[in-house]
């Protein structure tokens, strides 16, 4: 008799068969769940400890143009409630905890959804998760510059008033602008995920390219702080080029595709060829017995 016992199967391996039931799926949300909350909460420990360093770095633009204007002066912002400078540093640092966190806690996303899918959907799933985060960084990167040039324009409408900033109004305004522009970074990398996942070809996706440039403009004139042409072309004209970037990839793979499929080098227009077929001779049958022969 063998001694080596078998190996329990893992929960992945069983959600991957389907021998899990309702309430254990259920049971494995939770404790995902659990640890990414568990993770966030941790992340925003830490980053209340460093919610000032954030908010400096989130008001130095305003503070700049301010004290350029006013050399001797003091930046300041105004406060509706005792309460909103403490609200503010733990809102900050829930955003830094959820940053810090994003590793763990996508991590519990991506291993309750991962074996639902094929091993070729997780490879493009990784690959995707690599290319998503410089996009989206980028994306903030240049929301943060356009909000810095913006401010000057907002500011500089009338020199008759002295203007006082809400601390928190301001940050919502930062932070809304770059969150946009991060996922507006994103847009055409789903549109790629639609041409691996078979929904659209790259020739249709090249064939709407005056329909997605006209959205991207009116995109960029609605989440543009300033409402000049040239902030709103800048994001418009970086995302009409990884547009087409991603409809490059798009004909790679539509003609990695096409080398695969049993039907590559046929066209949809046109009919196979038929082969001739050889006439087959009608049976021949034996003439059927007299009547005193089958008595």
């Amino acid at each position: 008799m063998s001694t080596t016992k078998r190996r329990r199967p893992s929960n992945f391996q069983r959600a991957a068969d389907g021998s899990m039931t309702l309430i254990e799926h259920i049971r494995e949300l939770r404790k995902r769940l659990f640890r990414a909350c568990l993770a966030i909460v941790a992340g925003a420990i830490g980053g209340y400890y460093v919610a000032e360093q954030v908010k400096d770095f989130i008001t130095q633009p305003y503070c700049d143009l301010f004290l350029s204007k006013n050399p001797t002066g003091l930046c300041s912002f105004n406060l509706n409630s005792p309460l909103d400078q403490f609200m503010l540093t733990l809102k900050i640092a829930l955003y830094v905890g959820l940053v810090i966190s994003a590793p763990i806690w996508l991590y519990q996303l991506w291993a309750f959804i991962a074996p639902g899918l094929h091993k070729r959907e997780r490879r493009y799933t990784y690959a995707f998760a690599v290319v998503a985060t410089p996009l989206f960084a980028g994306g903030m990167a240049l929301g943060n510059v356009l909000v810095n040039r913006s401010l000057s324009w907002f500011l500089g409408m009338s020199s008759e008033f002295t203007v006082t900033v809400n601390l928190t109004g301001y940050f919502d305004f930062v932070t809304s602008v770059m969150l946009l522009f991060g996922a507006a970074f994103e847009f055409p990398l789903i549109v790629l995920m639609l041409n691996f996942a078979g929904v659209v070809s790259a020739k249709r996706l090249l064939g709407w390219w005056r329909v997605a440039v006209f959205l991207m403009f009116v995109f960029a004139a609605v989440v543009t702080p300033t409402p000049d042409p040239f902030n709103m072309t800048i994001l418009a004209l970086c995302m009409a080029v990884l547009y087409f970037a991603a409809v490059g990839l798009a004909f790679i793979n539509d003609k990695r595709r096409g080398r695969r499929s049993p039907y590559a080098g046929l066209k949809d227009d046109e009919a196979s060829p038929i082969e001739p077929v050889s006439p087959v001779d009608a049976p021949t049958w034996g003439a059927p017995p007299d009547y005193d022969e089958r008595r």
